[in-house]
């Protein structure tokens, strides 16, 4: 059998080639809902324009204490001790800010996303369920919904998740808001536009413990204005007050907000010292059964405030290779009976993201083929700077779906035999299929 010779690019088109299969950052192809700020440097929710309004809330409010409050409690006090007033307001307001970009800029905990499932496990009974057998075609593989690990001699129970194409670890949940898998999920924070996570939890809290003492610091002190001016002016309250419009506006402004920032405070001071979630404290109530994360009161908050932050497993400047898709139709080029994850759900899961789909595996497939191009490797293996797309069970590069020259020019060749044997043997091909 004659096989045709691979076509030969000419300069122009081997340049082209070149120039898609161009390298990209992960941040510039993240198949999650973030926004990204300095190179990748920053990484914040989809609803990261909430942030603006929560630090308005924090500055024009202490704007507002120095400017008419601390001022003139100044020379109020022996020994100009009235300057700490305002310097305490202001280095307290800046570490409050810090602290909020601390819990929105950074990484919360994302488990970085699997290109295709994992492998079945070699005790998993896969010829009573998880195998459906079409006529002569490959056995579509089902992984189980759930899994049951032990957690200090407590059996937990782990999902996978469709999206991220992988098994959850115990206390993990995929945020529906950002996309992501997170670990130690506790909630996705409108106020702060970000998932709250494991790696930044701890700033979470020390940013609303931090903005409850803030609250209560200029309330009190707006008090401690009134009281300067009735002992000034020999006036009673409501004409001190009266004196002092900011200071009124000051006082029910702090003291509605601490209601919120402190409730909450007091609620998280309360995970801490049972070492929940908040997404276990409202789905679980371990208050009725066995909490297998609970280490006692003192260890629980040495787990929270005294342990190193883990580091990200993203590296979100990351260079990576994409591969474009140089001949073929590319429908044609991916098998979807391969693999089959679209199995029903167990059991209600509030945190769910999107079904099984391409664009959720990391690949985005345009209407006109000339434009596909690879865009995720998440899943890779990087070691030294270079990517290694892993490869799956079927032996096919899960990285790329591109069809390489000599075996298009063997389809061809192999076309054209049948068709001339068909010819010589009488048998006629219809008008359309030709």
């Amino acid at each position: 059998m004659y096989v045709a010779p691979p076509p030969q690019l000419s300069d122009a088109t081997q340049k082209s080639t070149d120039d898609n299969a161009a390298t990209s950052r992960i941040y510039q192809i993240w198949l999650g809902s973030n926004k990204f700020l300095l190179g990748g440097r920053l990484i914040f929710g989809p609803d990261v324009r909430s942030l603006f309004l929560t630090i308005f809330m924090i500055i024009v409010p202490v704007a507002i204490f120095c400017a008419f409050v601390a001022k003139d409690l100044l020379d109020k006090f022996p020994h100009h001790l009235g300057i700490f007033i305002m310097a305490i307001a202001i280095i307290f307001t800046v570490y409050d800010l810090f602290l909020l970009l601390l819990t929105s800029g950074r990484d919360p905990g994302i488990i970085p996303r699997n290109e295709h499932p994992p492998e079945p496990e070699e005790d998993y009974d896969a010829s009573t369920s998880t195998a459906d057998w079409g006529g002569g075609q490959t056995p579509r593989l089902r992984l189980p919904r759930m899994k049951d690990i032990m957690v200090n001699g407590v059996a937990v129970k782990i999902k996978f998740c469709d999206t991220c194409m992988l098994y959850r670890p115990p206390r993990c949940s995929h945020c529906s808001i950002c996309n992501n898998c997170v670990e130690r999920f506790d909630h996705h924070c409108p106020w702060v536009g970000q998932c709250i996570g494991q790696r930044n939890y701890r700033y979470f809290f020390m940013f609303v413990f931090s903005t409850t003492l803030l609250c209560i610091y200029v309330f009190a002190f707006c008090w401690v204005y009134i009281k300067k001016i009735i002992e000034e002016r020999q006036v009673n309250v409501w004409r001190a007050m009266l004196k002092t419009p900011a200071s009124i506006v000051l006082i029910v402004y702090t003291f509605i907000a601490v209601w919120f920032v402190g409730g909450l405070t007091a609620f998280h001071i309360y995970l801490i010292s049972t070492n929940q979630t908040t997404y276990e404290n409202f789905r679980y109530r371990y208050d009725s059964k066995v909490n297998p994360y609970h280490r006692g009161l003192v260890q629980n908050f040495i787990e929270i405030f005294f342990t190193s932050t883990p580091p990200s497993k993203n590296n979100f400047r990351a260079k990576v290779r994409r591969e474009p898709i140089g001949y073929g139709d590319v429908t044609s080029a991916i098998d979807t009976d391969t693999l089959d994850t679209n199995m029903g759900k167990g059991g209600g899961d509030l945190e769910m993201g999107s079904k099984p789909s391409w664009p959720s595996l990391g690949y985005e497939i345009p209407e006109d083929p000339e434009d596909f191009q690879v865009q995720s490797f998440e899943g890779s293996d990087t070691r030294g700077g270079i990517q290694h797309p892993r490869r799956s069970s079927w032996g096919r590069k899960s990285g790329s779906w591109e069809i390489t020259p000599d075996i298009i020019a063997l389809a061809a060749g192999v076309g054209g035999e049948v068709s001339r044997e068909k010819r010589a043997n009488g048998v006629n091909t219809p008008p359309g299929n030709r």
